[in-house]
């Protein structure tokens, strides 16, 4: 006799699909200062990222590649992320998973990060601000050894404010 498992991809949850943010702007340019501490914090050196004599083939100084996924920090204005921890049930999971797009709603309680794609278009400078668009690409199931998995498939896509792409990435949620 075979198990019954329950389809956690409702109408309700299949509706999201699609689902986008309208451009958030990074709350402030790129900077050098921030460039410095990404690039230390990366281990990358490279002169291009401090030295505009050894980034001509770039233009100018350039922020490492990554960079963007890492601009978009919390204004002066925002709510602390922390504020809820004295809540009971808090478990700091944003069901949202990106601001700006709707819950998935379905039973499952955790959530792991199952990866990231990317695909790399060009660097940021100083000097630039940066638009970040998400939206959900897909979401499916699987069945797994111990039931249900649910995964969720985020779109981000990075550029400039100019509309310069910088940067698009897949990021996998997975749902237990």
């Amino acid at each position: 006799m075979s198990e019954v498992v329950t389809d956690y991809i409702t109408p309700e949850v299949r509706a999201v699909i699609g689902a986008e943010t309208p451009p958030v702007l990074a709350c402030h340019p790129v900077e050098a200062s921030e460039v410095r501490r990404f690039h230390q914090a990366i281990m990358d050196n490279a002169a291009r990222y401090w030295d505009s004599r050894a980034a001509t083939r770039y233009g100018g100084v350039v922020a490492p590649i990554g960079f963007p996924v890492h601009a978009h920090r919390r204004s002066e204005g925002d709510p602390d992320p922390l504020g809820n921890m004295d809540k009971p049930g808090y478990d700091g999971v944003d069901r949202a998973l990106r601001p700006g797009l709707p819950e998935i709603v379905v039973p499952l309680k955790r959530l792991m990060n199952g990866g990231y794609e990317y695909e790399l278009f060009r660097h940021a400078r100083p000097g630039e601000r940066i638009l970040l668009r998400s939206r959900y690409a897909d979401i499916y199931q699987r069945n797994g050894r111990t039931g249900p998995i649910v995964f969720v498939v985020i779109e981000d896509s990075y550029e400039t404010d100019t509309g310069e792409p910088l940067l698009r990435s897949l990021n996998t949620m997975i749902l237990r």
